[in-house]
């Protein structure tokens, strides 16, 4: 039933300090490079496109593009500390940021009861998919794949294939339209819900938990975790992200139409899987997560400054992701000789 399993791959305390400066740097490489990578990208953007790239409206056009795509991936990682994956973050965030619209403009409710129905609707999606995982034991990629496709087949039911426009209130368009020392809000949405996230998972017992049981859910169940009850919360924690998400595109688009949302699952998916391959490789966390979302925002804003078509991104993404998955593999087989090649401690003497 497992779909993602997490095991940390970063190097020990032990593990380095015997280990020659060039032994440390490859160990390090694997951790640390995709932030290498990052900082590379952003220099070389900077120095080749002087004029448009290091500039304040570069930067908060990516914060406005990929704020978005951040939140769906932070969204995300949660299952998959589990070691369950949930699409419908792509799914949902039709359906959501529809109703966000529809519900002021078609039913007349005041904007912050139409936010507080979505967030519960999102809630009790990460609830349906929960109890199909964990209860019917259906594989969560199939799972949540279903219940995605029922989302969006109901945005598309509820819209009848038309946008969804009309005058809403000014603080509902406020939510995503304004500027926090001169950067979107959206920003900084991202910056304390990661936080959050970090403090979490990194110290509290749910987060150990949830690793526990994505790295091993049976042995996780024999140390007497609720294995059951702690995957139906990351449902939940997911399904209310994506609902937040879903509302911040509402306020960003101002209008509800059912062909938008859908292409921010594969970015999403490729940021919360890079995640699992840098700060902590091989374990989901928060901060690799974001620096998978910043260097594809890097990647293919530079690129499309040097004038890349429109089929740039998705390649940029697909490619970026194996790239990056092919190295954590590499990295991890290397250990895993590295450790069998190393000398066993002989038992102690009786």
């Amino acid at each position: 039933m497992q779909s993602i399993q997490s095991n940390a791959l970063e190097p020990t305390r032990h593990e380095l300090r015997n280990a020659s400066f060039g032994q440390k740097c490859v160990r390090l490489l694997p951790t640390y490079g995709l932030v290498v990578l990052t900082l590379v990208l952003i220099i070389l953007f900077s120095l080749v496109l002087p004029d448009t790239f290091p500039t304040l409206l570069n930067l908060r056009s990516i914060i406005s593009d990929k704020a978005i795509i951040a939140l769906l991936s932070l969204g995300a990682m949660i299952p998959m500390a589990a070691g369950r994956i949930d699409l419908t973050v792509g799914y949902g965030i039709v359906l959501w940021h529809i109703l966000a619209i529809s519900l002021q403009t078609m039913f007349g409710i005041p904007w912050p009861v139409a936010v507080l129905i979505v967030l519960v609707l999102g809630g009790l999606m990460g609830v349906l998919n929960g109890l199909l995982v964990e209860v019917a034991k259906i594989d969560s990629f199939i799972a949540t794949l279903g219940t995605g496709t029922i989302l969006y087949s109901l945005a598309l039911w509820h819209t009848g294939g038309r946008q969804v426009v009309g005058m809403v209130s000014a603080s509902f368009y406020a939510l995503n339209g304004t500027m926090v020392f001169g950067l979107p809000v959206t920003g900084f949405y991202v910056l304390a819900i990661a936080l959050v996230m970090w403090l979490t998972l990194e110290y509290l017992p749910v987060g150990r938990y949830l690793y526990a049981i994505g790295a091993s859910p049976k042995a996780a169940a024999l140390n007497g975790i609720p294995v059951r009850r702690y995957v139906m919360g990351s449902f939940i924690v997911s399904g209310l992200l994506t609902a937040l998400t879903g509302i911040l595109l509402a306020s960003k688009l101002r209008i509800g139409q059912a062909s938008v949302g859908l292409e921010y699952l594969l970015p999403a998916l490729v940021g919360a899987f890079l995640g699992s391959t840098t700060i902590k490789p091989g374990r989901v966390n928060v901060w690799g997560t974001l620096i998978g979302v910043i260097i594809l925002a890097v990647g293919i804003s530079g690129i499309q400054q040097f004038g890349g078509s429109f089929w740039v991104e998705p390649l940029f993404n697909g490619v970026t992701l194996l790239v990056a998955i092919g190295i954590a593999g590499y990295a991890q087989r290397k250990r895993s000789s590295a450790l069998k090649a190393a000398p066993q401690p002989k038992p102690p003497a009786h």
